[in-house]
């Protein structure tokens, strides 16, 4: 009896001695709210600040996916003719809209050329340029137009793209319509919807096709850029007369 006594006097001691007072408790309950607090002040700054970050990353690669497409599109421009009977290109651009043929992209596209047209198009959000493309076949002036797919978004509200077109003379225009050649490059300028301001990735694109394929075998005829037979200039006579 004895020695379970002095058992339970040592251990029970040690056993209270090794729990919080309610006082303790009390402390631990506040500075555990005043850390929490204190976190809660830190996250309230961050947090939105993190949230404008991640916004900025995914507009600029939104913005930057769209440029890569509509650069991949006009970089592959082909000379092709509008019409059997006129021997202008396919080629019709304004500031808010491309219309011109490329080599068929895509992994459902057949081989062959497709008209594309790069448009603003008006959305419940406001207008968004999009993508949308016709199979190309060879068509008369009395010919329907062609049935464009239904367009693909490319880059949404509240940015803007606008299109200009510079010619052999290096001069920008906001349109490029009913001409015999096609333009040397085209610049797309990015703009916040918002503020009109506009961004730093605006780029230009130079257009590699600038002839149609059949001045290769005759460079001569009109529209290949091609200089005039000597018999048409004179420039043979000169030289005979230069040697006599």
């Amino acid at each position: 009896m004895n020695g379970a006594r002095v058992f339970h006097r040592r251990f029970g001691a040690r056993r209270h001695a090794a729990g919080f007072s309610l006082v303790e408790l009390l402390v631990a309950l506040v500075l555990a709210g005043l850390v929490l607090t204190a976190l809660a002040m830190a996250t309230r700054q961050w947090l939105p600040n993190w949230h404008r970050g991640i916004d900025r990353v995914e507009t600029s690669e939104a913005i930057a996916l769209a440029l890569d497409r509509v650069a991949a599109d006009l970089s592959a421009v082909e000379f092709v003719p509008a019409t059997r009977e006129r021997p202008r290109p396919l080629f019709d651009g304004l500031a808010s809209s491309i219309v011109f043929v490329r080599s068929a992209f895509g992994p459902n596209a057949r081989p062959g050329l497709e008209i594309v047209r790069l448009a603003e198009t008006d959305g419940s959000g406001g207008a968004a340029l999009t993508r949308s493309a016709a199979p190309y076949v060879p068509r008369d002036a009395d010919s329907p137009p062609a049935q464009f797919a239904a367009p693909v978004v490319l880059l949404r509200p509240p940015y803007r793209v606008s299109f200009s077109y510079a010619g052999r003379d290096g001069l920008w225009s906001d349109q490029w319509r009913e001409l015999d050649e096609l333009p040397r490059a085209v610049r797309l300028v990015v703009r916040d919807g918002a503020t009109g301001r506009a961004l730093d990735v605006s780029t230009s694109i130079a257009l590699r096709a600038e002839l149609p394929a059949s001045c290769v075998s005759n460079p001569q005829q009109p529209g290949c850029g091609g200089s005039e037979p000597p018999e048409a200039t004179g420039g043979g006579d000169a030289a005979q007369g230069k040697t006599q």
